[in-house]
Formats: structure tokens, sequence, C-alpha cells
């Protein structure tokens, strides 16, 4: 069994203590009683969770965390003592940051961007802050235009830095944001034209003309139609206040309004933008 991942295991015997189950090998591991429902039967497959317990007991569990091992999220500290920072995974039992794998010291209440792995000396699941010693700088499998993961970690004067795929960092500039984002964001990115450095830049906007109209253009006839049929902006508009009304830049907004328009979907005034009746 892999401790801190998800394994598929088999229901094996009922006892006052819970369920045991086992993998291919016929190991163990108990399933305590407050996550066996009354369908639970001998010879049932469940995919749960296996980490070991405030008594250093394997045990497995149906409830979600919000981090795996070999993962990077971003979690809140609920305690801090002279072992560690305890933070919230979404189990009974507190993830620890121990001392020496905080970056910085670390606060309760506040939240952090961790790893998650495997103590080889203790056998036991830890988290690190230290989060660039467990990135990957080599090996890089990725091609322009992938679509990925992202995990936003840092922001930078050049833009917002990001994990990829819980592997590889990433850069977003500043001048291709069109939204709000803060450390501990997770959303999907795409490759740009990778670099000869080995450096990996990424914008949010699915590339190519098409798909990149298309869902613009959904959502600024959707903000006119929730505001009555009228958005105050045209081509003429500040960069920031399209920006900050409908998350894009000047050029893609003038681009979509102008393919609006030649749909006759909309009417471009020096108000703003109307629908037509034809939308």
């Amino acid at each position: 069994m892999i401790l801190g991942k998800y394994n598929k295991l088999i229901a094996n015997r009922s006892t006052d203590n819970g369920f045991y189950l086992i993998d291919e090998n016929e190991n163990e591991v108990l399933m305590p009683n407050r996550y066996v429902t009354e369908t639970l039967k001998e010879g049932d497959e469940l995919n749960v969770f296996v980490y070991k317990d405030s008594e250093d007991r394997i045990v497995a569990t149906t409830a979600v965390p919000t981090i795996q091992r070999h993962q990077f999220a971003y979690l809140k500290a609920k305690d801090v003592n002279r072992i560690g920072a305890f933070m919230d995974w979404g189990l009974e039992k507190d993830l620890l940051v121990p001392f020496i794998e905080q970056k910085s010291k670390m606060e309760a209440g506040k939240s952090y961007i961790v790893y998650l792995f495997l103590d080889q000396e203790t056998d036991r699941l830890v988290a690190s802050s230290k989060i660039e010693d467990f990135i990957e700088d080599e090996d890089v499998d990725l091609e322009e235009g992938q679509e990925v993961d992202l995990l936003v970690f840092k922001k930078t004067e050049l833009g917002y830095k990001v994990i990829i795929n819980n592997l590889f960092e990433g850069l977003i500039y500043h001048n291709e944001v069109f939204k709000i984002l803060n450390v501990g964001d997770a959303l999907k990115g795409y490759v740009k034209p990778l670099r000869e450095d080995g450096k990996i830049d990424l914008i949010l906007q699915k590339p190519g003309y098409r798909n990149t109209i298309e869902p613009n253009s959904a959502l600024i006839l959707d903000l006119i139609k929730s505001n009555n049929g009228f958005l105050s902006l045209n081509d003429k508009s500040d960069p920031e206040d399209i920006k900050r009304i409908v998350g894009m830049s000047k050029k893609a907004f003038k681009k979509t309004i102008g393919t609006l328009y030649k749909q006759k979907l909309i009417l471009i005034e020096k108000d703003g933008l109307y629908l037509t009746k034809n939308s």
C-alpha cells in the first residue's frame, strides 16, 4: 500500500473497530467504523486514502484530503508548537510541517504553499514549505499549447510564478493576466512556445484566434444581457476599465466586440455597447 495516495483495496472482514481491507498481496489495513457504510460487504472494492493516524497506525479513509503525496497545495496552519506547524488537509489527523521544513517560521491561521512527501527516517507523511527543493527543472515533457494545471505560489515584478502539473515552475507575465490572481489559486493554463533557456512561460487563454474569441464573445454578451442590454464600454474605453469589468486586454476586447458587431449581435455607440434584436 502506498502511504499518502489512494489505493484500490478489497473489503475483507468486519470487526468491532471497523472493516479490514486488503491489497492484492493480502496486506491488511483498518478502515475505522466512522468511514464504514451500512451497505459495505466483504468483497467490495474501495478506492481509499491510506495514511497514519494520531497513534501512528496505518489506516484507510474515504475522507478526501486536499493534498496527496508528491503534490503541492495551499494549506492553512491550524496550530504551531515546539514540534512544528500542523496544517488542515481535510483529515482527522493534521499534517505536520517540521520546523526544519519551514522556509520561514509559520504562524497559526495563515496559509502556505507546501509539498507532501514521505520522510524516509520516520516513515511518516510530512510537508515542507521549501517548495523550490521539490520543483523539477530537468526532463520537461511539455509541448507548446498544452493545457496544464497551475498553482500560483509567488508574485514577482515580471508576473506570477506557478507550479505546473505538480512538477515544474513557470511564469505568467503581468501583461497577460486579465483577472485578479492570488497565491494559492489553482487554475488551468497553456504552455507558450518553449524557450531555449528551459524556462516555461504560460498564458491563461487557450491559444488560437477562434479559441479565444468565442468564449470572450459569450462573456461580453452575457455581461450586456445581465445589465439590461447595455454595457458602458466601447473601443475607446480605458484599458484598465476594460480589464476591471470584463477581465481581458483592450486588444482582445476590441477584436471581440468587432466580431460581435459584424455578426450584428451588438451596436457600438459612444456611451457603450447595446444588444441588437438579433441577439
